[in-house]
């Protein structure tokens, strides 16, 4: 095995021991991770993209993705798997991985729940309040003037959602709440999901 192959040489750069611990921490298989690899190559500029590796990429580029250009919470999903220590949302190619891998079929429903939530918690301060819901419903419902909700909708809509989920009534949905309601919606995974 030359690396030669159909792949071209690009492929072959990934270190044999680091597929095989990718592997080992992520959710997906040996191909899913060369593919992911081929991407986030294509995604760096040609002269840094033999050190993919250890390169970072800026999340402008991350949102360019077709898988990501169309999802509407693109920016958080972004800020949640991004390590930058800047606060810039880019990427490096674990982070990346890291995105793949919970997105992927073969990750439980507890890890997507988890990161559904701290997607969903816009604030960042660990529950979803009456202001993360309502922006999770406007992501939702797109920001267009003819889809958006009148805020009576919005609040029986939010009077709805706490009703259903917040089970200790202090009107916000902690993270054991979201994963209860979640694990009765059993399309809620099939839905959570970006395949390359």
């Amino acid at each position: 095995e030359s690396g030669s192959g159909a792949m071209g040489g690009s492929a072959s750069l990934l270190p044999r021991d680091a597929l095989g611990e990718y592997q080992e921490l992520t959710f997906l298989s040996k191909q899913e991770i060369l593919l992911a690899y081929k991407r986030f190559s294509e995604l760096l500029p040609k002269e840094e993209r033999e050190n993919a590796c250890t390169a970072r990429i800026p999340k402008s580029h991350i949102l360019m993705l077709p898988e990501l250009r169309a999802n509407p919470f693109q920016h958080r999903i972004c800020h949640v798997f991004s390590t930058s220590e800047t606060g810039d949302d880019s990427m490096s190619f674990e982070d990346f991985l890291d995105m793949l891998s919970v997105f992927s079929d073969s990750a439980t429903s507890d890890i997507k729940s988890h990161y559904a939530f701290r997607i969903f918690d816009f604030d960042d301060d660990g529950t979803l309040d009456r202001k993360d819901l309502e922006q999770l419903v406007n992501c939702l419902t797109g920001q267009g003037e003819e889809s958006r909700l009148s805020s009576a909708e919005m609040e029986q809509l939010i009077q709805n959602i706490l009703e259903e989920s917040d089970i200790d009534k202090d009107g916000t949905i902690n993270l054991s709440e979201f994963q209860h309601v979640v694990s009765r919606s059993p399309d809620f995974a099939s839905s959570f999901k970006i395949v390359l």
